[in-house]
């Protein structure tokens, strides 16, 4: 099935890379018409092969589908000439090489940017990295847990003061993030080639990706005026703006409101929450008076939200256009009525299975979520694509049987 909107119709990449963080970039690439081949090794390839969801009893590897939906497999062994030839073949029909391999060992293998750009000028040649293309770790292994959660200070931007340990991360948080991140440079580049004809080296790390999320963080830590979220349970006596802020519901259940423009709202967040008189009140006329009196406001405003369950403040803070939502369990986000009629979740049909959901990306071209084809099977395009490249049926076989290709 092709894709809904054919935005990189003709674009061929070719991805040599492993788990996540770039064969997620590659999936965006191909969701939106660009023909990925991965190329994997025959003996097991890629390792995210080898993952199964926890509590998953389905034969479908749902984490692979996720991340390699769409694309192609031809399984090479690199360390073999025919294995290395038939890949440099398919770098001469290629537009961009996507790889998150260590730069020793694409240098081991003669993958560097010479050495394909000798076979096509005007590659463009895009890298994913832990900690940067320069400096004493750029060749160091790393995960997005600990590139981008542990060292690219998330954890510490999230958790609040006072945990006995730092938080964990959810699963492949950063390598998602970052994807889209290499995504849009692969993007650029391909723009660039298009009015100029040049090939250019994209480079994203996890770390910098890090840096680059916590942006605001970051520029009041070069103002020497980071702090670290208060301890849970700590008495709310300092919010600068107690409209931009999370509320206990009488069931239990949190919400956030994020009044930016509190004056503007102030009377009627008052008026839903029955208590107008809070208006007459001469210490919360303006964002600075209630910021200066905060430890008499919020508990007012605990109280009142705490009156009423979440599910009844939905309609009147929808009516009232007050900025705001609800802190959604995960199970409720995927029913969320917004994220169905947008087309958020996707099925995904494979022969031999039932129909599955995914996840199906956040960028819509013309108002269409993308269209999701499963993901191949381990070098289950090998004798399609080394025909295309004008290999002999004779050659493939040879291939196979030396272990050159799956």
């Amino acid at each position: 099935m092709a894709p809904s909107v054919d935005i990189f119709g003709g674009v061929r990449v070719v991805e040599l890379a492993q788990w996540v963080f770039v064969p997620v970039t590659g999936a965006l690439l191909a969701d939106w018409g660009a023909d990925v081949v991965k190329v994997e090794h025959p003996a097991g390839g890629d390792g995210y092969r080898g993952l199964q969801l926890p509590g998953s009893g389905s034969s479908v590897n749902f984490a692979m589908e996720m991340v390699n939906r769409n694309k192609r497999s031809v399984a090479l062994d690199l360390k073999s000439e025919a294995g290395r030839d038939a890949l440099l073949r398919l770098i001469g029909t290629a537009d961009v090489f996507l790889t998150n391999f260590l730069p020793s060992v694409l240098g081991r293998l003669g993958l560097g940017v010479e050495e394909l750009r000798a076979v096509k000028p005007d590659l463009v040649y895009a890298r994913g990295h832990g900690f940067g293309v320069r400096g004493p770790e750029a060749d160091s292994p790393a995960y997005d847990s600990t590139a981008f959660w542990a060292r690219g200070a998330i954890a510490e931007t999230i958790a609040p003061e006072g945990l006995a340990e730092p938080l964990p991360q959810r699963g492949a948080l950063g390598d998602r993030y970052g994807a889209t991140q290499l995504a849009f440079g692969v993007a650029g580049a391909l723009f660039r080639h298009q009015s100029t004809g040049e090939g250019s080296v994209v480079d994203v790390s996890l770390l910098g990706t890090a840096l680059w999320m916590i942006g605001s963080d970051v520029l009041s830590s070069l103002q020497g005026a980071f702090h670290q979220s208060p301890p849970l349970g700590r008495p709310r006596v300092s919010l600068p703006n107690p409209l931009a802020a999370n509320y206990r519901c009488g069931d239990g259940r949190w919400l956030t409101l994020c009044c930016l423009q509190p004056d503007k709202y102030w009377a009627d967040v008052c008026r839903i929450l029955g208590r107008s008189d809070l208006t007459e009140d001469v210490r919360f006329d303006t964002l600075q008076g209630r910021a200066a009196n905060c430890a008499a406001l919020v508990p007012e405003l605990e109280a009142a939200f705490a009156a009423r369950p979440l599910a009844e403040w939905h309609g009147p803070l929808d009516e009232a256009r007050i900025p705001w939502g609800p802190f959604q369990r995960v199970d409720e986000l995927l029913a969320d009525p917004q994220v169905q009629a947008n087309g958020y979740i996707a099925m995904v049909e494979r022969e031999g299975h039932d129909p599955f959901p995914l996840p199906a990306g956040a960028v819509q071209f013309d108002e269409q979520p993308a269209s999701l084809r499963p993901a191949p099977g381990l070098g289950e395009h090998t004798d399609e694509v080394l025909a295309e490249l004008g290999y002999s049926w004779d050659e493939v076989v040879d291939m196979k049987v030396s272990g050159a290709a799956l």
